[in-house]
């Protein structure tokens, strides 16, 4: 038969051609393309000689192989959807019962309610007196950071089902929430309890196995020095000891104001503008930049007495003692500093903010005098140089002025006003035309919106990719990931012995 066959297309030249212009063609471009993916494949067996053939078959094995058009290859991020509800959902069912301040959980202070509305961002502020330019205004508590970081999540354009393609693995938990619902216990069993039951949680979990959590991360809107209690024969032990869980210790936490250990990360405090169109930063930063400034320097907040080395009182006399400085005591009676229009009205009619240290080394304060196109004064290297490496610039003296002072005596022998004249006119410009543009590094966006403006989330996420990345990379190259992952920075505060 297949004789018979061949001799009959032998015997017709035609039906000969139109064959080879049929069928033959589909077999020949087959052909073509077989031969393109062999000669592809040839080629990554040649680069794998180049990197190793141990470390390609682990680039193979990571899972990290996307598609070479694939926006999102590096940058997808795996969310604990299961994590059980008492570990975030629940807090805010019960925010009756969750402290909306940083002293106590007693008088009005308890209750969080009022704050959660606007998917975390707070009322909206109806009217500001023009001191604030549009609808994108809210009060906002700080402490809801982590409830904002997970709708601003749900909303991120490489999101993934399938962890093993993700980059890093966020853990929705809302940190401070649940750790304000026992930061005054004195049973330290108590208040330690949630943390080792999320970890437990986490470590039985398939994901957890992968890089042994060190591509996991979590965010609060706290410090990270509310997780780290270092002593627990303290007459007063702060804190919970979630973050020296060895579980918690292979995960990173990014939050308001990072610790002495390289696993915690700062991120900017939220500010009361969450904008909801590019068009609004545009606009409030072309308003900063032409407003008059009556004051050459402010100080917003209230006396430390109780803290020795504070050196608040310093300022304050210095402040009031110069025509040229605006000071609001935050602590006086019929002052509310939690209005952002009292707020922003001080900073925005002034050229340089005082920002000391608070009850910790930094404040959320610092990032409302730069939303405002205030230059912030520093007077300790842990109040933002040595906090904020993803959203501000290294050489700090490019937007800020940084006046070291690790005591009060310090300042005996400096005048504020005397320094801060002598900074010239064209510097002072500068400065601030960079403050002005930071401002959509250090904001974070509605959740309800999608920008294309990049924010403090967007920084954030980009920051912490590049940080799992890195630790992978490691890994890669037959290094323990462990060394130096979870280690104390003991030079982390250091001021710097020259000024630049």
């Amino acid at each position: 038969m297949f004789k018979s066959f061949w001799f009959e297309r032998a015997a017709h030249p035609d039906q000969m051609e139109k064959l080879l212009t049929g069928k033959c063609s589909r077999e020949v471009l087959f052909g073509i393309l077989v031969s393109f993916c062999l000669c592809f494949a040839l080629l990554c067996l040649h680069n794998s000689t180049s990197l190793g053939f141990s470390n390609w078959v682990n680039i193979l094995g990571n899972s990290h192989v996307h598609h070479i058009f694939d926006s999102c290859s590096g940058r997808y991020i795996y969310v604990y959807d299961d994590l059980p509800a008492k570990f975030n959902y629940d807090l805010l069912r019960n925010c009756k019962s969750l402290t909306s301040g940083s002293t106590s959980d007693s008088g009005d202070k308890k209750n969080m309610c009022p704050y959660l509305v606007n998917m975390g961002l707070g009322p909206e502020i109806e009217s500001s007196k023009g001191v604030l330019a549009n609808k994108s205004w809210f009060t906002t508590n700080p402490y809801l950071l982590e409830v904002i970081f997970h709708n601003r999540m749900k909303q991120y354009e490489c999101l993934t089902n399938i962890s093993t393609l993700a980059s890093a693995i966020y853990v929705p938990y809302y940190t401070g929430l649940d750790a304000s619902l026992h930061l005054w216990d004195t049973n330290l069993t108590v208040r330690d309890s949630s943390g080792k039951d999320l970890v437990k949680w986490l470590s039985g979990k398939p994901e957890w196995k992968t890089m042994w959590g060190r591509d996991h991360f979590m965010v609060t809107g706290r410090t990270s020095w509310d997780f780290r209690r270092t002593n627990d024969n303290a007459e007063w032990p702060w804190g919970s000891g979630l973050r020296f869980l060895p579980e918690s210790k292979n995960m990173s936490m990014l939050s308001v104001e990072g610790s002495l250990w390289k696993n915690d990360f700062a991120i900017p405090y939220p500010t009361n503008f969450h904008p909801a169109k590019d068009s609004e930063i545009i606009q409030w930063q072309n308003r900063m930049r032409y407003l008059e400034r009556p004051y050459l320097f402010s100080f917003i907040g209230a006396p430390r007495p109780g803290l020795e080395k504070s050196i608040r009182g310093e300022l304050i006399d210095q402040c009031r003692a110069s025509s040229t400085c605006k000071f609001v005591n935050c602590g006086a009676e019929g002052i509310n500093c939690n209005n952002p229009v009292t707020v922003m009205k001080v900073f925005q009619s002034s050229v340089y903010c005082l920002q000391p240290p608070g009850d910790s080394h930094t404040r959320r304060s610092a990032f409302d005098s730069m939303l405002a196109g205030c230059i912030p004064v520093f007077f300790h290297p842990g109040s933002a140089y040595n906090q904020y490496l993803w959203h501000l610039p290294k050489n700090h003296s490019r937007y800020s002025v940084f006046i070291p002072a690790k005591n009060v005596s310090d300042l005996k022998e400096v005048s504020i006003e005397k320094l801060l004249l002598g900074i010239s006119k064209e510097k002072q410009l500068a400065m601030r035309k960079k403050v002005i543009k930071l401002i959509p590094k250090l904001v974070y966006a509605d959740p309800r919106s999608r920008l294309g403006t990049e924010d403090a989330f967007d920084f954030a996420v980009m920051g912490i990719l590049e940080r799992i990345e890195n630790v992978r990379q490691l890994i890669r190259e037959g290094k323990d990931p462990s060394i130096g992952f979870a280690d104390e920075d003991s030079l982390k505060y250091t001021f710097p012995e020259t000024l630049e």
